[in-house]
């Protein structure tokens, strides 16, 4: 059986396709020397490995967890005449983390990035009936050259820092079009008027005398129609009537079908706007306090990768169930798949990039930071579910070395450039440089300390984390970003957690609870996430186990979730 058989991009959805997961060729390649020439079609692979699971994982069949330098992947793939009529795409969800493709012994693309999705057009390289596709994976996440996240340097998991992932890690899968198509189509909605613009993007050759429509729907019903002449570029409106809106737990969504000749994409978006005033988080004109949890997107026997697609909507369905609202999605840039759960879900996201391991002090960290950033933030620019961009996490100094401001300044910039939508965080933790929201790291378990050091009802006022040399509040909505971690690991011996480990539940309960809803009345903060949604191998504060089973009994649940649920202070008479 393939597994992962869902279509990856569920904003972006075409019938003609074809998944390629499933069993590949794999091979060692220690010394980056590609020593049987791997790449030629006559050559074979020794080991088979079941793609999109990496090599690390159970899944995979594989299971090594020591370094892998360079590892490589075969698949033999039938394509027929008719399919060469018009365009065959390959794509693949992610590749950790330098990817370099060859099709019947040609190179046909190279993609540097280790969670965003990218593809090649190899209708040129194809033949009718076999063909040959190889993929070479290069991965050194000690290098300070490229963005690991929470993967971990040393040989084993260790501290806050897990089982790594080598090479794919996501779908991989094939895509079947007419010459000339639809290659991309961004989307925004006025939530006052119900204005929905598409900016439409159209490859491989001029569209001159050809029509480019939308079709938009709710709840199978037909409520707005517009077709255009077609350009290579194309923007175009649409007004929705009587619109619904998407929120926090109610998640109204419009499916919308472009067309152009024979090219048909399915979608669908959401009405709703963010915004930033009166040192809050406004969702559709009314100011929301964000519950979220920080979500690390570890799986005990895929590690990045979902076993299954329900695994996200019960990751989802859990963080509800606790009383959060939302997610911060932590060191990792999530499946197009989780986001689209969130979406249907009317769950809150905050997207991250997975920047640990990269040396923020270097000139050249921009260049191997910024592109694979910028390929998220317009991947997942639609999705409703994002309220706002986080590009970095607790940029401590490297090696001793201080981060690049520039590098940071940089990134904020560009994001606001590519999104003037949604509030970006310029590094969540320290250090700020510029930022439209001013979070905090605070994992004090002592709820007396906690209260002598927020009570001032002007601690917006004085910088509360010690850093006043290297950065400054401006007036920002302030974010507790990450906090609690409380340690309770009942019957297991080893791992950590926050402060020192409760001794009895109602302990551990207790805690949670206090510092929750003591930041929820405390009108100086607009959002919180609490550290974290399941136990990740050796960090044991988790709500849920590793395997997301439950940690608490069913009364104490009852009490997390009432806490999360207290009316917060910026709340109070909206």
């Amino acid at each position: 059986m393939i597994p992962r058989q869902e279509f990856p991009k569920p904003q972006f959805e075409r019938e003609n396709w074809r998944n390629l997961n499933g069993q590949w060729q794999f091979e060692f390649d220690f010394g980056s020397s590609n020593p049987g020439e791997y790449h030629k079609p006559e050559n074979s692979l020794s080991k088979v490995i079941t793609v999109p699971f990496c090599p690390e994982s159970s899944l995979s069949g594989i299971g090594y967890k020591d370094f892998m330098r360079t590892v490589w992947y075969k698949k033999k793939i039938n394509i027929s005449e008719e399919q060469l009529s018009g365009r065959v795409l390959i794509f693949f969800g992610a590749v950790d983390y330098r990817a370099t493709l060859w099709v019947n012994g040609r190179e046909a693309g190279t993609h540097e990035g280790g969670y965003v999705t990218f593809g090649f057009d190899i209708t040129s390289l194809l033949v009718p009936g076999e063909n040959d596709i190889t993929l070479r994976a290069d991965d050194d996440n000690r290098s300070g050259r490229q963005p690991r996240g929470k993967q971990s340097p040393y040989t084993g998991s260790a501290g806050c820092e897990y089982t790594r992932t080598t090479g794919i890690w996501q779908t991989v899968w094939l895509e079947f079009v007419p010459k000339i198509y639809i290659s991309r189509v961004r989307t925004d909605t006025d939530y006052r008027t119900g204005c929905v613009t598409f900016s439409s993007e159209i490859a491989g050759g001029d569209p001159a005398g050809m029509t480019l429509s939308a079709a938009v729907s709710y709840k199978g019903e037909k409520v707005a129609e517009v077709s255009v002449g077609a350009a290579v570029t194309n923007v175009f409106s649409v007004t929705i009537p009587e619109p619904k809106l998407w929120d926090a737990g109610k998640p109204e969504l419009y499916d919308v079908t472009f067309s152009l000749g024979e090219d048909t994409v399915r979608s669908y978006f959401g009405i709703r706007g963010v915004e930033l005033k009166n040192g809050a988080i406004y969702l559709n004109g009314r100011p929301v306090f964000q519950r979220l949890v920080l979500d690390q997107g570890f799986y005990p026997d895929g590690i990045y990768t979902a076993p299954d697609d329900e695994a996200f909507v019960k990751d989802i369905r859990l963080s509800l169930d606790a009383g959060f609202n939302g997610a911060r999605l932590h060191q990792k840039i999530f499946e197009e798949r989780f986001l689209y759960h969130a979406d249907k879900m009317g769950y809150l996201v905050w997207e991250e990039h997975a920047n640990w391991g990269l040396d923020y002090s270097a000139p050249a960290a921009v260049h191997d930071f910024l592109p694979e950033w910028i390929e998220a933030v317009e991947r997942d620019y639609n999705h409703p579910c994002i309220v706002g961009w986080c590009p970095f996490n607790e940029t401590w100094d490297y090696c001793g070395r201080a981060q690049d401001p520039r590098l940071l300044r940089t990134t904020y910039l560009v994001t606001k450039a590519l999104d003037k939508t949604r509030p970006v965080i310029d590094t969540s933790g320290n250090f700020h440089v510029v930022t439209d929201i001013y979070d905090i790291h605070e994992y004090d378990q002592d709820i007396e300390s906690i209260r002598r050091k927020y009570d001032d009802t002007k601690v917006g006022e004085r910088l509360f984390d010690g850093w006043s040399s290297r950065q400054h509040y401006a007036g920002q909505p302030i974010f507790v970003s990450e906090y609690g971690g409380t340690w309770w690991s009942p019957g297991k011996e080893g791992g950590w957690g926050y402060g020192k480990a409760p001794e009895k539940e109602t302990e551990a309960v207790d805690r949670i609870c206090s510092i929750t809803e003591y930041f929820l009345k405390n009108k100086n903060f607009c959002a919180v996430c609490y550290t974290q949604l399941y136990d990740v191998e050796q960090e044991q504060n988790g709500i849920y186990t590793y395997e997301r089973k439950p940690k608490f009994s069913p009364e104490s649940y009852a009490r997390i979730k009432a806490a999360f649920d207290t009316v917060a202070g910026i709340e109070e008479n909206s």
